[in-house]
């Protein structure tokens, strides 16, 4: 009867942007870019090990690719607001497969230096600063309004299946079974693909991006109307201090203390930590496909204020408890319940914010989220000598519905989702 007319149609929903030509072009130059990233972060630390067997070494090139990101993420955002997105997303594609095929050949010739890797990682971060605000600014000019929902719950069910699961394991598979040289390669040949793939998107933003001389402004003056519009906008300068208070309490202990935890409770703790992380990836990949195939609820901003400040409550589980099946399901829970505020986050960017503004907006959201995580992590290991492991792990599931009330409060976002509904009918 119509419940199953009704369920098709949402299970279609999910997947409706697929029949844009364009979106299918960007989708699968994504896909192949996050998991060549993915993949170079495996075959990079090999790389870096059979140069240089040590820690200092592999601390300071996987520095570099965040550095990248830092240095342009701002930059890239005014960019994109500037030129073309197609042209942005062409060149970044291209630029980075040149660097992966030279890095690819130097390291087949063994020739390879450590400073290359180096380089070639802050080149891939410059290259996703780039990249993510032109995408970002392009998918509005790709799909309709309504659709974006959904562009952004595939795309965020498909970052970390990418990057965090198939790209990274088969960077191992290869680097174990041949070399990183072979690694190097497939990494390059995969950015070569998106490249190819992203000549074929079609030139409708460049007829609208036409300015005269006199509209002409300095980078420096649409970096400070950007940084304005945030501040005016309250719903907007919440969420983000929310998101980035939010960073900085969670990465930290998930990425320094868990694997202490693990070590503590288990016997085979790398595995353990290995699955324990994929739990939270495909928490985060069925979290953001969920949301995407539903409506965008009415009250947006108050769903995805609870999601983010209510999905970390099982993290206080992860302190108390030895049982793996439970911090398994606590990590999903987590991944879950971010993966479906971010999905929201990127579509009301898309929506509620002017089409010249989100490139500078989006890259700072990426700026702010990517400055907390490296303080997040510096900070966890410190911390863990004055608290106990557990302790931290309570703290940081508890404190974020409480900011989460702040920030609902100070950005008065039920008075912004009224005053904006976002219907889809």
């Amino acid at each position: 009867g119509a419940g199953m007319s009704d369920k098709n149609l949402n299970r279609i929903r999910a997947l409706r942007p697929l029949a844009s030509q364009d979106y299918r072009l960007l989708f699968t130059a994504v896909g192949i870019e996050v998991f060549g990233t993915g993949m170079w972060t495996i075959v990079m630390v090999f790389q870096v090990l059979a140069l240089d067997d040590s820690p200092l070494a592999l601390s300071a090139v996987a520095t570099g690719m965040s550095l990248g990101l830092f240095a342009f993420s701002v930059l890239g955002g005014v960019v994109a607001d500037r030129l073309s997105k197609r042209r942005i997303i062409i060149t970044v594609q291209g630029c980075t497969a040149a660097v992966m095929t030279v890095v690819a050949v130097l390291s087949l010739t063994e020739t390879i230096e450590l400073w290359h890797v180096g380089a070639a990682s802050f080149a891939m971060g410059a290259g996703s600063a780039f990249f993510y605000p032109a995408y970002s600014a392009y998918l509005p000019q790709v799909l309709p309004p309504e659709q974006l929902l959904a562009a952004n719950g595939l795309e965020g069910a498909l970052r970390p299946s990418m990057g965090q699961g198939l790209g990274p394991a088969l960077g191992g598979i290869v680097v174990g079974m041949f070399f990183p040289a072979i690694g190097a390669v497939i990494v390059a040949a995969s950015y070569a693909i998106a490249f190819i793939l992203t000549l074929f998107l079609s030139r409708r933003d460049e007829l609208t991006t036409v300015t005269s001389p006199e509209q002409r402004t300095s980078v420096w003056g649409d970096l400070r109307t950007g940084v304005n519009y945030v501040a005016r906008t309250r719903w907007l300068l919440w969420t983000l201090i929310f998101g980035s208070s939010l960073a900085l309490i969670i990465q930290g202990p998930i990425e320094v203390l868990l694997p202490f935890i693990t070590r503590d409770r288990f016997e085979d703790a790398e595995s353990t930590f290995g699955f324990l992380l994929a739990a939270l990836g495909i928490g985060g990949a069925i979290g953001s496909l969920v949301v995407s195939s539903l409506k965008l609820p009415r009250r947006y901003l108050t769903f995805m204020i609870a999601c983010w400040g209510g999905g970390t409550l099982p993290l206080a589980i992860i302190g108390v408890a030895d049982n793996l099946i439970l911090m398994l399901s606590a990590l999903f829970i987590v991944g879950a319940a971010t993966g479906a505020g971010v999905v929201i986050w990127g579509t009301l960017l898309q929506r509620l914010v002017p089409l010249d503004m989100i490139g500078r907006v989006a890259s700072l959201d990426f700026f702010v989220s990517i400055a907390f995580m490296p303080v997040s992590i510096a900070i966890a290991g410190p911390l863990s000598l004055l608290l106990p492991i557990p302790v931290i792990f309570i703290i940081a599931g508890i404190a974020p519905p409480a900011l989460a009330l702040i920030a609902m409060l100070a950005g008065r976002m039920r008075e912004s989702e009224m005053e904006r509904p976002l219907d889809e009918h």
